[in-house]
């Protein structure tokens, strides 16, 4: 089985300090709706993992998220992209739960449900608590300079050894050219 993991915000969609609390305030990041479908059409399973601690802020509901995605799936159909589950932590950084990223809790639920150890799998996302939260369990970090990663690789945050990408779009074209 080929899996990939990928964060949302800032990886497929543009990110917000004010988070994204809508269908309407959801923005593709131009490619990465036609990247996953390439995966997709290459036989990958996607699985998204995303903290969504607005949720738990009160900023927006469960019903909301699933209309945001229900919008990424639409658009994602139009490039054949499918998406094989979606995997959300819903608490505030403060109640320091399990599977909030950078802890692997959602991680190891993606590795039980599809009964796969992550050794193998690419975790790609924007920020340190993605790439720690990869590493936690046991993933290969991959991350991209869209979102916050551009400014995190610029105060140094980014350990030296993780591959470093332009956006979703770099990095996918490179892992399909190579299976070929």
């Amino acid at each position: 089985m080929k899996l990939i993991i990928l964060d949302r915000d800032g990886v497929i969609n543009e990110d917000s300090d004010d988070y994204i609390k809508s269908p309407d305030e959801w923005i593709p990041i131009p490619g990465s709706l036609e990247s996953i479908g390439k995966l997709s059409q290459n036989n990958y399973q996607v699985i998204i993992i995303t903290n969504q601690s607005g949720i738990g802020r009160k900023l927006f509901s469960i019903e909301m998220l699933h209309a945001i995605h229900k919008k990424m799936n639409m658009h994602l159909a139009q490039y054949g992209g499918v998406i094989d589950g979606i995997f959300f932590c819903p608490c505030k950084p403060e109640e320091n739960c399990n599977c909030r990223k950078p802890k692997p809790g959602l991680y190891n639920d993606v590795s039980e449900r599809f009964q796969i150890k992550l050794e193998n799998v690419f975790c790609v996302g924007d920020k340190i608590t993605d790439v720690q939260a990869a590493e936690n369990a046991g993933g290969k970090p991959i991350l991209v300079r869209t979102g916050k990663g551009k400014d995190e690789i610029d105060q140094g945050i980014i350990p030296k050894h993780i591959p470093i990408y332009d956006d979703l779009v770099s990095f996918v074209n490179e892992i399909i050219a190579e299976k070929k």
